[in-house]
Formats: structure tokens, C-alpha cells, sequence
């Protein structure tokens, strides 16, 4: 999806585009939430996985330009490899297929795709510090050129499991090296929160993290 973010003092606010398996108890979810920012302020971009009913797996990144100037591209690789959130062809997070070990995965039901601008203003922004300025209202996001390619559901029976599919091919398996290079270079210049070395959330880090992701 090519999106531009909300102009301006969008502080409070958070822009969604997601999937979901729209399952209560084992819900399945992957997330991109921008946070709003008081004017002069980076957007900040959260992703977060759900897994058999399983989330809190929050990552936050800083964009490295103004995300409601232009138009960007957001987009998510789901296949029996891994996860991949990029961001203008730049992956800025990665969650590895570690079911052989344990740790759960979204292999198991459809998901479809969404989009929601809301109030959140108890969090969004420093935590909840900046407030939403309703006279700046409204807001507005803007999105255009969605393309999705997969499995339809219902569909035949067998797509899922169909190695296949162009995306299960061997050049989606694993970042290219140039992947690999823009990806450190994200995680080491933009990052500014993991769930995985938050010791006070997490004293011991989640088998996902140690596994590698």
C-alpha cells in the first residue's frame, strides 16, 4: 500500500494498516501502526506480530523522512520462511518461522487486510504525554495503489501448502544481501524500542528473540 501520513501536529493519532485472522482467542496479526507527532517531531512506525493468539511483540522505528510529505510504499512478506515488514523496499523487521522450536507462528488461518486512522492518545505519542489538538482536526491519511497477491479464501484447498507460489520461491526465503545491509542499517540508526531487551517487560527474553529474528 502506498500511504501518506497525517500533516502536520498528528499527535495522539495512529494511522493502521494491518492484517488480521479476525479471531478472538487465537488471533493472528500483523501490524503496521504510525504514531502521530507533534509538528517538527519523526513519525515513528510500530510494527507488531500476533501468533496464535499471542502479540506484545512491539517494535518502533523512526522514520528516516517525512512520511506526510509523499507517498511511501508499506509492504508485508507472510510465507512459511518468515515475516518481513519493509518499508520503500527497505526491511525494517524480520520474524523467522521458529516453529520447529517451539515458538508459534501464523500458519493456521486466513488473514484479511485493514485500515483504521483512531484516537489514541492514552499512548501514541511519548507515551501518552502529547494529547490530541481536535482543533487541528480533521485528520486525514491518504492511501492509493493497494496490491495484494496470495492464497484467496476460499480458494483451492491446497494453495497455502503450494511451494509453488512465487513468494515460498527461494529468493523470499531469506533477505538478499543488500536486504540484509539496509535492514542492520535500520535496526542500528533508527530503532528505538524491542520488546526483546526490555528487561522490564521481559526480565528473560521471549524464545523468539534467542532464536534469532
Amino acid at each position: 500500500m502506498k500511504i501518506k501520513l497525517v500533516p502536520g501536529d498528528s499527535a495522539g493519532t495512529v494511522t493502521a494498516f494491518y492484517m488480521n485472522s479476525d479471531t478472538n482467542t487465537v488471533r493472528d496479526e500483523l501490524d503496521f501502526e504510525f504514531l502521530g507527532n507533534r509538528t517538527g517531531q519523526p513519525y515513528t512506525v510500530q510494527t507488531n506480530i500476533y501468533a496464535h493468539g499471542k502479540g506484545d511483540r512491539e517494535q518502533r522505528v523512526n522514520l528516516w523522512f517525512d512520511p506526510a510529505a509523499a507517498f511511501h510504499t508499506y509492504s508485508i512478506l507472510w510465507n512459511h520462511h518468515h515475516i518481513v515488514f519493509y518499508v520503500d523496499d527497505v526491511p525494517i523487521r524480520v520474524y523467522k518461522n521458529n516453529e520447529a522450536k517451539g515458538i508459534p507462528y501464523p500458519t493456521r488461518q486466513p488473514m484479511g487486510v485493514y485500515s483504521t486512522l483512531w484516537e489514541a492518545d492514552d499512548w501514541a505519542t511519548r507515551g501518552g504525554l502529547e494529547k490530541i489538538d481536535w482543533s487541528k482536526a480533521p485528520f486525514l491519511a491518504y492511501y492509493r495503489d493497494f496490491d495484494i497477491e496470495g492464497c484467496g479464501v476460499p480458494g483451492p484447498a491446497n494453495c497455502a501448502a503450494n511451494r509453488a507460489n512465487w513468494w515460498e520461491g527461494t529468493a523470499y526465503q531469506a533477505l538478499t544481501a543488500l536486504e540484509y545491509r539496509r535492514y542492520k542499517w535500520v535496526r542500528m540508526n533508527h530503532m528505538i524500542y524491542d520488546y526483546c531487551t526490555d528487561k522490564s517487560r521481559n526480565p528473560v527474553p521471549p524464545p523468539e528473540c534467542v532464536a534469532g529474528y
